[in-house]
């Protein structure tokens, strides 16, 4: 399952998604960091057709996890080669511009 929250800015669907079992932890790499905190992440569990879905409306997408991110690329929104890995977990962005 995937959890996912979505926030309204102005004219943007900014979605937050995780692979679930990942929401409430931290993950330190060197200089990099990533915190999957449940206050930004989450919200809704949904499954990857309905991720599917919010991904193709969003403008703006935080993407953490194996399942989250591989949907995304999948559907041609993440390139594999712009997947930032820490400590093994991957963390994409995207952004559409319209």
């Amino acid at each position: 399952m995937i959890s996912i929250k979505i926030y309204g800015q102005g004219d943007d669907l900014v979605i937050g998604a995780c692979d679930e079992h990942l929401l409430g932890k931290k993950f330190v790499d060197g200089r990099f960091q990533i915190d999957v905190s449940k206050n930004f992440y989450g919200g809704q569990r949904i499954s990857k057709k309905t991720l599917a879905k919010y991904l193709h409306d969003a403008t703006i997408a935080n993407l953490v996890g194996e399942e989250t991110v591989q949907c995304a690329i999948n559907l041609g929104l993440v390139n594999p080669n712009c997947i930032l890995k820490i400590k093994g977990v991957p963390h994409a962005q995207m952004i559409r511009m319209l």
